[in-house]
């Protein structure tokens, strides 16, 4: 049995978790057809979900949702000949994703701290802050795929799903450095403060 290390780990999911999505991509450009792009999607997001599970030995809940709705909507455009589901898709990842945030946000949770609650030190209105920019994110991003595959080329679509939507998500990760940066600081500042009243 191969034995990973922590990064390769890391590199291997990022891998699974957007390979439906490369395939997509890659399966467009080649055929230059949804419907057929789309059997590539459905076969590799299964395969991902196989690959996932043998790598966690677990069904981890981000990689089964991705990996089911590109079962799900895939198989609806395929069978249905109408590749509007595969671009609604996003849209339904998106609303989902940013809904379950501002659900959780309004009865004074953080679904963002269960999942990186052990990578980021955060104070609570800290992590809710979070939560809120993240919220309205997918929300505007959801309402970003819908403009764009309504107006646009199948191909503009293609490309700004992937990786247009990747580079989207990860400036805005970005954006929220600054904040983390002071957050912990400020926890810093406050836990040498209660050491040195001990």
């Amino acid at each position: 049995m191969i034995t990973l290390t922590p990064q390769q780990k890391t590199y291997l999911r990022l891998a699974i978790d957007y390979s439906g999505a490369a395939a997509w991509l890659v399966g467009y450009l080649v055929t230059h057809n949804v419907q057929t792009a789309t059997w590539w999607l459905v076969g590799v997001s299964a395969l991902a979900i196989v690959a996932n599970f043998s790598l966690e030995r677990r069904l981890a809940p981000l990689p089964l949702i991705y990996g089911g709705a590109s079962l799900v909507f895939g198989t609806l455009t395929l069978v249905l000949h109408d590749k509007s589901f595969i671009k609604m898709k996003p849209t339904f990842l998106d609303i989902a994703f940013g809904s379950a945030l501002l659900i959780g946000l309004a009865i004074g949770k953080s679904p963002i701290k269960l999942i990186l609650g052990d990578t980021l030190k955060l104070s609570e209105p800290g992590w809710l802050r979070l939560t809120l920019r993240y919220g309205i994110f997918f929300l505007l991003l959801a309402a970003l795929n819908e403009v764009v595959w309504r107006t646009q080329s199948d191909t503009t679509w293609a490309l700004f799903r992937f990786p247009g939507a990747l580079i989207i998500s990860l400036l805005f990760s970005f954006t929220q450095i600054p904040m983390m940066f002071k957050e912990a600081k400020a926890m810093e500042a406050a836990a040498a403060a209660i050491e040195s009243q001990q």
